[in-house]
This record gives C-alpha cells, sequence and structure tokens, in this order.
C-alpha cells in the first residue's frame, strides 16, 4: 500500500500515523505551526494533509467526510492508480495507523520532520557529490550553496518549544510578583541582568530575560564599546554571557576589555596601544592584574565571522552545555552585529524578509532558553544627511520587523564624533572647539522603544579610547 514510488529510507507508516491521528480525533492545532505538506515525502500524503488544513481553516474541523470533499479533482484517480482502492477507502484505513492518538501527535509530527529532513539531506548531499564531479566546478560556489541548503533543513528541525509554554495567569502573576520582591530585597530594584550603569537600570530595571534588546548606531557611535562594557558588568555580576562577534577577532575584544578594566583602576591605556604593543613597564603591570580579573569572568567570545541564523543557534547551544558544565548558565547573549549575520536560503535577496527572519528567529531564542538576547545593529545613512543627526526609529535598517521584534530599542549618539569632522573657521571654529571639549566623553543611551518602561534619553561617560562606558556622574 504505497502511496508513491518508494524512496530508499522512506518509511510510509510515519506519514500515515499522523494523518490517521489528524482524521480521527486529533487536535489540527498542536500541529498548525509546525508541520507543513512538503514535510511529507508521498504525493498524497501531501494531497491529503493540505485537505486536512483547509477543513480545519475553513470548518474548525477535521472529519474523513468533510477532508474528502476537499481533496482535488482528479486525485480520486490517483489514489485508484497509486493505492489500489477509492480516496474514501483510503483515509479509512488510516484509523489503523492511529495507535497514539491525540496525546501522541506531537511525536509523530517531529517524526514526519526528522524523516523530511532525513531524506533532504541525502538528496542535498547526491547533488554535492555530482557537483564534485565537474572539474570546472567552483569549490566555493558548492560550499555556499550546501550551507544554505542545510540551513534551511536546520530551521525546519528546530520547530516547536522546549520548555513549558502554557500556565495560568495565577502562575504568571506568581512568577512576576517573586522578581519584583527578590530584587527589593537585593536592594537593587533590578529584575533583569545589572547594565552596570545606575541610570539605565533604573529605567529598564536590567537587561530583561526572553527579551530582545536592539543597539543601534552609526559607525564608532560606541556599539561594540558599550557592548563588550556592559558583557563585563553583566558577568561581574555573576550572570554569564556570550559574546558573538561577526567583526571584530576575539584577541581584539579582550584588549578592549583589558583596557575598560584598567580604566577603573586610574589606568588609562588605550586599547590601540595594547594591540600595538605601545605599553610601557608600569602599564604593562597593570594590564596583566586586569588580564587576570578578565579571565575570572563567566565570558565566552564566538569570533567566527559569517555565521547565519542557524549557525548562531548551534553556538549559542554549545556555550550553554560548556557553561552548564562549568556550574554556570548563560544568561545574556550579545551578537555584534546584524548586519553580518549570513541570511538563509529561504528569502534570498529579499533583504526585508531575510531581517524579519534574522531578527524573530533572535526572538524566538531569547524566549525559548530563557536568556536575554542584545543585538548590535548599524543605522542606515539617512542620518547623516540630516542636521539633526540623533537617531531615530526610521533609521533602522531594511525592515520594520526589527522595530516590531525588538522588545527593547536603544540608540547611541556621541555629538563629539560629528564635530571632530567639522571644518569651520574664526568665532564658528572656537565654538567648535569649545562644544567639542564640553562633549568629549559624552554618549548619549536614547531608549527608543521600551514595552514595559518609559522613553528617555541618558547622558553616559564615554572613554571610547579605552572601551569604557560609565555612569554620567563622571561628568559631575
Amino acid at each position: 500500500m504505497n502511496a508513491q514510488t518508494p524512496v530508499t529510507g522512506y518509511v510510509q507508516e510515519i506519514e500515515q500515523e499522523v494523518l490517521g491521528a489528524l482524521l480521527f480525533g486529533g487536535d489540527f492545532r498542536k500541529v498548525a505551526g509546525r508541520l507543513r505538506e512538503d514535510h511529507f515525502i508521498a504525493d498524497l500524503h501531501r494531497i491529503v494533509f493540505t485537505a486536512i488544513q483547509s477543513a480545519f481553516e475553513q470548518y474548525g474541523s477535521v472529519t474523513v467526510p468533510i477532508v474528502l470533499r476537499l481533496l482535488p479533482e482528479g486525485a480520486s484517480d490517483g489514489f485508484m492508480s497509486k493505492m489500489g482502492m477509492s480516496a474514501s477507502a483510503y483515509l479509512a484505513s488510516l484509523s489503523s495507523f492511529n495507535v497514539l492518538g491525540n496525546s501522541g501527535l506531537d511525536r509523530s509530527a517531529k517524526a514526519v520532520i526528522a524523516q523530511w529532513a532525513r531524506l533532504k539531506t541525502g538528496e542535498y548531499a547526491a547533488t554535492l557529490q555530482a557537483a564534485t564531479l565537474d572539474p570546472n566546478a567552483d569549490p566555493a560556489k558548492i560550499l555556499q550553496t550546501a550551507a544554505a541548503d542545510l540551513d534551511v533543513i536546520a530551521s525546519e528541525m528546530r520547530a516547536g518549544p522546549r520548555r513549558k509554554t502554557r500556565v495560568s495567569f495565577s502562575e504568571a502573576a506568581g512568577s512576576a510578583f517573586a522578581s519584583a520582591e527578590d530584587a527589593r530585597l537585593r536592594g537593587s530594584g533590578l529584575t533583569g541582568i545589572t547594565w552596570g550603569l545606575t541610570d539605565v537600570n533604573g529605567l529598564t530595571g536590567g537587561i530583561q530575560r526572553r527579551d530582545l534588546t536592539l543597539i543601534g548606531a552609526r559607525p564608532s557611535m560606541g556599539k561594540t564599546t558599550i557592548g563588550l562594557s556592559t558583557a563585563i558588568k553583566a558577568a561581574r555580576s555573576g550572570a554569564g554571557v556570550g559574546f558573538i562577534s561577526l567583526e571584530m577577532d576575539a584577541e581584539k575584544l579582550a584588549a578592549r576589555g583589558i583596557s575598560d578594566i584598567a580604566f577603573d583602576w586610574n589606568v588609562k591605556v588605550p586599547y590601540a596601544d595594547i594591540i600595538r604593543g605601545k605599553v610601557d613597564e608600569a602599564g604593562l603591570e597593570a594590564l596583566r592584574s586586569a588580564t587576570r580579573d578578565l579571565e575570572k569572568l563567566p565570558i565566552m567570545i564566538e569570533e567566527q565571522s559569517g555565521l547565519s541564523m542557524a549557525d548562531i543557534r548551534v553556538k549559542a547551544e554549545a556555550m550553554m552545555a560548556d557553561m552548564e558544565k562549568r556550574g554556570q548558565s548563560l544568561d545574556v547573549l550579545m551578537i555584534d552585529h546584524l548586519g553580518l549575520i549570513r541570511a538563509s536560503a529561504r528569502y534570498s535577496g529579499n533583504r526585508v524578509q531575510e531581517i524579519s527572519e534574522m531578527t524573530a528567529g533572535l526572538k524566538s531564542l531569547a524566549r525559548e532558553y530563557g536568556i536575554a538576547v542584545v543585538l548590535l545593529s548599524q543605522l542606515n545613512r539617512a542620518v547623516e544627511s540630516r542636521d539633526n543627526k540623533v537617531p531615530q526609529l526610521s533609521d533602522l535598517r531594511d525592515s520594520g520587523s526589527i522595530e516590531q521584534d525588538a522588545d527593547t530599542i536603544i540608540f547611541l549618539y556621541r555629538e563629539a564624533y560629528y564635530l571632530e569632522r567639522e571644518k569651520a573657521s574664526g568665532d564658528k571654529e572656537t565654538d567648535r572647539v569649545v562644544k567639542l571639549a564640553e562633549c568629549q566623553n559624552k554618549m548619549d543611551f536614547v531608549i527608543a522603544k521600551q514595552r514595559n518602561g518609559p522613553l528617555k534619553t541618558i547622558e553616559l561617560f564615554a572613554d571610547m579610547a579605552c572601551s569604557a562606558v560609565r555612569n554620567g556622574a563622571k561628568f559631575q
């Protein structure tokens, strides 16, 4: 009783089990968000599933009589020629495969997807092997295509929650109250993970777990600086931090971190000097101590460039496993930056959809694992063409989905950056120099969106050369 020409390694009973469960008492909503018709290998099973989906959407009911009416014209001939029986007889026969019923529907759906992924991987492998036999083939292009194909499979395999997703309102309320009470007892007022910045903590309650926080800015405004400085402060508070750097290698990030830590000891050694080895003996001793401090912190850096969303998830899960071995949890994942995440093949060429897939994927990652995800992002060039260069939500690159998916959006702005590049003469030059001196170490931390808090601009102190960001009180 084969639904199509057999495929090596294909087990049709896997598909028959899920179809039987859906037709005889199963709740379609259990599989609606994860199972699609193209996950079925057998042509006729694909047709049956599509009819089941239509029955649920149109009538809210999935029964054999309704599904039969929704089968496409000519489907009956297909069942007769391939199955040797009518469509109604075949659907009725599926009741014998409904072994686990509604309770096993989730497992059955996963089995269908797993079989699809296994066979699809084999199909891509065969194509890959055939491509390698062509002496004129470009190996870089072959690998790029293979990686894109595998990305699609990996994204399908991730479907489905890994934690409890249904709670009563009383459970949610109890959890919210417990977090608030814990924050009060600690005296920090934090329900999330510390930014290490007093005013920012006061307005946000910290970096919230299960949230996607985006920090956007034009180049040289301090995205990496504040990201790394925050990572160090969060790690000092006991939080486990993962830093995925798609732009800068781990050694250069570490140089920034060492410079940042030494800054607290009033030792100001620019990280550029550390990288170039331009440090005197006194400074070297301080940096040695700062290095020992940095080594104790629960921070992990992933420096591989060109990662896709599938790769980022794999790297994050590996970080979680490594942290767990050390008796530590991964609490914050920082990604630097959005523009360097490699798009999957699914929406190839459609940048809006590519960005949407990335931000939705990162939001899903935060919620699934209960971690805080902080995403750094460059803003578009429209900022530079305005007189007022303070960033706005409309400056987010490529997609409105960034604004939609992010729970908190923060922009960074340093007036000093623009004043340093201005050309003036006479009184205007005098005014420029005076103004530059006043704001040389000022960074505006602009909270442009916050689901559960106020929108406000906070003045911070920033020493860009030492990669140090501190409370604005340093101005006083």
